[in-house]
């Protein structure tokens, strides 16, 4: 039975006619079982939803269905009839059963209750399997699919660039060393330093921070480029927004200034929640309801304004607002939080670097509409940003939601080669590293644009998660490279 051709249990559950014999494959849920029927709930990952199978201990031998316990993986092949019970449109009569993998029920650590978040993190190989974990791995699939989608719509082209660099886009020293030395013998030079000349790739190497610096030489010569990779922070913060290893998109566009690139920040990430909406009814669903029932015990004040599916539709129904940094910080400095002392952070002068609890507010107490924060001060931005010519800020932008605060991060570029060179000075950036990067301002230099997106903080947006540990398979955190 198990060569046989299995029909997925999504297309169980939406196409099956009555009266069909069917193959289904998946792992039991639940089983609740009488003298006289045993009903399974049967899930194989394609949907939130189950198949109920209903076995007749009279037809499936008793030792067999003694094995179909949480967890196990099952083959079933039966007749679809309309389902009696509420929930589901059908329901599968079993025929025949197969086991293809027991699961002890005194070991197995997912039995049938509720589980927390917190536990669920220590048995990652296994949360897949919770309905929560499985909506938001079907959604961050669909995510990804829209994003390559959306660029390749608009003829933009994926650029893959290097895991390993011996650059540091953001400057910061925040970044995990590859090396091949033994570290038990580490070669010195005459300085009494490590020689990194015997070092594999004859310098000092580290795992990327940022695809953007490689992301625009590309677009110096193919106009419009995006990456989508992996990068890695050593950034030592145990919190519900940060980790060391996550997936970020960038793109660069040639010929892009400050508001173009605005422009297709906004219009991407529109995109991608309606794509949300429209694909992943079930699973937002779903999440939305967990929402709204892990908050029902709350306090009035202490309950989200928009759950879930309301939150979404308030992206795509809403112009983003667009507002400078310095306008941004006059009516924070004059809002109630700031005057009566709420905010942890108080707002008391131009050149203040805004926390989520100021960006959230703009967002969703203010304007009360997604915000595009742009002309941020030069001295809390990164060297590569274009200066103003107020000599006081750069054409930098970051998009901040509800619920989140800031999700993207940009700025056109600083293409003209004095400035670059003085910012890049007065930063302390070393230019004889990056010495590639300034001849892309000698050879053919264009103004152009990119931003940011963390993959990551856009799934916890579009799940309604609350700890971005949650939204990636195997989070990768200070102390925890488990699995």
């Amino acid at each position: 039975m198990s060569t046989e051709r299995r029909t997925k249990v999504l297309e169980v559950l939406k196409t099956a006619e009555v009266g069909a014999s069917l193959l289904v494959k998946g792992w039991v849920r639940t089983k609740r079982q009488n003298k006289n029927v045993a009903f399974i709930a049967l899930n194989d990952g394609s949907t939130i939803n189950n198949l109920q199978l209903v076995a007749d201990p009279n037809q499936i031998a008793e030792e067999l269905l003694k094995l179909v316990t949480t967890g196990a993986c099952i083959a079933a092949k039966g007749d679809i009839v309309a389902s009696q019970g509420s929930g589901q449109s059908v329901e599968m009569h079993v025929k025949e059963l197969e086991i293809l993998g027991e699961a002890d029920p005194e070991k197995y650590p997912l039995q049938p209750k509720k589980h927390s978040l917190e536990f669920l993190r220590e048995i990652a190989y296994l949360r897949p399997r919770t309905n929560t974990f499985g909506a938001v791995y079907r959604i961050r699939h669909a995510m990804i699919f829209a994003v390559h989608k959306f660029f390749n719509d608009k003829e933009f082209l994926n650029i893959h660039t290097p895991i390993i660099t011996a650059s540091d886009a953001e400057g910061a020293g925040e970044t995990f060393r590859v090396t091949s030395l033994d570290m038990d013998n580490l070669p010195k030079n005459e300085e009494g330093a490590i020689d990194y000349k015997q070092d594999f790739f004859d310098k000092e190497t580290n795992l990327t921070v940022s695809g953007q610096l490689e992301g625009e030489l590309a677009a110096m010569a193919l106009g419009q480029i995006y990456t989508f990779g992996p990068t890695f922070r050593a950034e030592n913060s145990n919190t519900t927004r940060h980790l060391a290893e996550f997936w970020m998109i960038e793109p660069e566009m040639a010929f892009f200034d400050a508001d173009d690139n605005a422009d297709l920040a906004e219009e991407m990430l529109q995109y991608l929640v309606q794509y949300a909406l429209d694909n992943c009814q079930d699973d937002l669903k779903f999440l939305h309801d967990r929402e709204v029932e892990e908050n029902k015990n709350k306090k009035e004040s202490e309950r989200p304004e928009l759950y879930l599916i309301d939150r979404l539709k308030f992206v795509v129904d809403n112009k983003f607002e667009r507002v400078t940094y310095t306008d941004a910080i006059d009516i924070l400095r004059n809002s109630k939080p700031n005057k009566k002392k709420k905010f942890k952070y108080l707002i008391d002068a131009w050149g203040a670097d805004l926390q989520s609890e100021h960006e959230r507010y703009l967002v969703e107490k203010h304007f009360k509409k997604p915000v595009i924060l742009s002309d941020y001060p030069k001295d809390i931005k990164a060297f590569y940003m274009r200066q103003n010519d107020d000599g006081k800020t750069v054409a930098a932008m970051d998009i901040l939601f509800p619920g989140i605060g800031e999700i993207i991060g940009g700025s056109q570029r600083e293409e003209r080669l004095d400035k670059l060179e003085q910012r890049m000075d007065e930063m302390g950036v070393p230019k004889e590293e990056l010495w590639w990067y300034l001849d892309t301002r000698k050879f053919g230099s264009a103004p152009h644009s990119g931003y940011g997106l963390g993959f990551e903080r856009m799934i916890l947006f579009v799940t309604g998660m609350t700890n971005i540990r949650d939204v990636i398979p195997f989070p990768r955190t200070p102390g925890n490279a488990e699995f």
